[in-house]
């Protein structure tokens, strides 16, 4: 899993750093190394996954009325 960002030739070197942190945010690196940092029981992870599960069933009733 490596993110390359080539520099186009009018990007200074800020643009091209924040180039970079968008594509990192995007695919989701930061949030999983701080999924993997702490470790979760089982039983938790079943427990925020149904969480989110209702959570995304409540939105698309509240949006489909």
């Amino acid at each position: 899993m490596s993110i390359i960002v080539k520099a186009g030739p009018n990007d200074s070197t800020d643009a091209v750093i924040k180039k970079f942190q968008k594509r990192v945010i995007a695919e989701g690196i930061v949030q999983e190394i701080r999924d993997r940092s702490v470790y979760k029981k089982p039983s938790q992870m079943k427990q925020e996954y149904l969480a989110e599960k209702r959570r995304k069933i409540k939105r698309s009733r509240r949006l489909n009325r």
